[in-house]
């Protein structure tokens, strides 16, 4: 599963470190979701998903292998 994030679209609001903390952080200085691993282990594709489906923004776009 390759993950991407639109920092364009992304406001910060956090569901994505909520559903996925493994996967997710935010920048400290403006909020806006991090990557904490490229390529995530299939234990986490539920959680991942998940985090997509929660971004107020669609930011999280997946591309499942």
């Amino acid at each position: 599963m390759d993950i991407a994030i639109d920092h364009e679209r992304c406001m910060g609001a956090g569901q994505c470190v909520l559903m996925a903390p493994e996967v997710f952080d935010q920048d400290e200085h403006h909020g806006l979701a991090l990557l904490r691993v490229e390529r995530p282990g299939r234990d986490h594709y539920p959680a991942v998903r998940e985090a997509r489906d929660a971004c107020p923004r669609s930011a999280i776009t997946l591309a499942e292998d």
